[in-house]
């Protein structure tokens, strides 16, 4: 194994933080007793792949927590999540693939500042099948690309054999299922295969959006994939694994790059996550995912900036993000819905990036846009 820490400890390493972090300023309350003081409407757009966990914090934290604050976060996918921070019409973006450089240079020019990134949770992307009898079954980045290519039309396809000699593979036709709308989930996928498929690279290579071969099914968000695999005879896709534990699907084990099968499970997205060399920017990805470690592992960056709201809002957006990635009971509920909350060391350097949002102090040039306004997020 790669890295000889405890995964677990991982799990057990952060919650210390949560009384040494205050939240997002002087007026801000984190006690997770209720009766904080802070009030703010905040809105935030982006991917899906995070959205059962986003949606299970925003209710704890709302309720519990700082009963004053509103999220609205709206799961539209990684790229109108991305599109909608640029075009300044929510407080938050979010997303399973960093901005470019093209992107933060987009995002200084229309705010006036500089726009802040970093990661908040990582995931796996499974392969989900609709057949229980294909539990344990084994595929590898080759038969992956080949079944999205159009090259392996059936589950008892040889390739499929060969890497599963010990189950009974029935002869049904395969329906790939993938991602319709711009999606962090596919950049992840697609960057998989094209990290591990030299043709793959060549053919399709990756992003939020792909030239897929005809024939598959697309689905909207996860859920739309999700659903597609269930609705199918055959239905096979690639999804967040929250979703398909919440649908009840079966998941592949995946060959990673020591050429070992390993289930999605939460210790082996621990394991991925612990692969990653994460630069000061904060620009990275999973790759070449070896030991214990589950090899389709992604990310998901939070977007803010660094001026332009009124100070409430800023307060409660690092109030927030400061309980999420702290609070003990926020960080068991990532686990037990299959994401991997940070490392200690990491959760320390996020929360330093995080409280850069609004610290320039300044307005967005221009004024607040149409949707800002309405959601009181920016100064006149």
């Amino acid at each position: 194994m790669r890295n000889g820490r405890s995964k677990l400890a991982v799990l057990a390493a952060v919650p210390l933080l949560a009384a040494a972090c205050g939240g997002g300023g002087d007026d801000a309350g984190g006690d997770s007793s209720g009766g904080g003081d802070l009030s703010a409407s905040l809105t935030g757009a982006g991917a899906s792949f995070p959205d059962p966990l986003f949606q299970d914090w925003i209710y704890s934290y709302t309720n519990d927590v700082q009963p004053g604050v509103d999220v609205n976060y709206q799961s539209v996918g990684s790229g109108a999540g991305v599109e909608q921070f640029l075009e300044q019409t929510v407080d938050f973006g979010s997303s399973e693939e960093h901005l470019s450089e093209e992107e933060l240079a987009t995002a200084a020019e229309a705010r006036g500042c500089e726009a802040v990134q970093f990661p908040v949770v990582f995931g796996s992307v499974v392969i989900a099948v609709n057949n229980p009898d294909l539990e344990g079954l084994v595929l590898d980045a080759e038969t992956i690309a080949k079944i999205y290519d159009g090259q392996i039309t059936s589950f008892d396809d040889p390739a499929i054999a060969e890497l599963n000699p010990d189950m009974d593979l029935p002869g049904d036709e395969i329906v790939p299922v993938h991602r319709a709308d711009s999606s962090g989930t596919t950049a992840v996928f697609s960057h998989y295969l094209s990290t591990e498929v030299d043709w793959w690279a060549d053919k399709y290579g990756e992003g939020k959006e792909l030239e897929w071969a005809d024939g598959l099914v697309g689905g909207q968000q996860n859920d739309g994939v999700a659903q597609g695999i269930t609705q199918n005879p055959g239905g096979l896709g690639y999804v967040n694994q929250s979703f398909a534990q919440e649908a009840g699907l079966t998941v592949a084990h995946v060959v990673n790059e020591d050429g070992t099968p390993i289930e999605p499970t939460l210790e082996a997205t621990i394991a991925a996550s612990e692969e990653a060399d994460i630069p000061d920017n904060f620009q990275f990805s999973i790759d070449d995912i070896g030991g214990e470690g589950y090899p389709i592992a992604g990310t998901n960056w939070i977007f803010t900036y660094t001026c332009g709201y009124e100070q409430a809002s800023a307060d409660a957006i690092i109030d927030f993000w400061t309980w999420a990635l702290t609070d003990e009971g926020a960080r068991d509920v990532a686990g037990e819905l299959g994401y991997a909350p940070l490392g200690e060391g990491l959760t320390e350097r996020v929360i330093a990036e995080l409280e850069k949002t609004n610290a320039d102090n300044a307005p967005a040039e221009g004024g607040a846009e149409e949707g800002e306004a309405e959601a009181d997020t920016t100064e006149e």
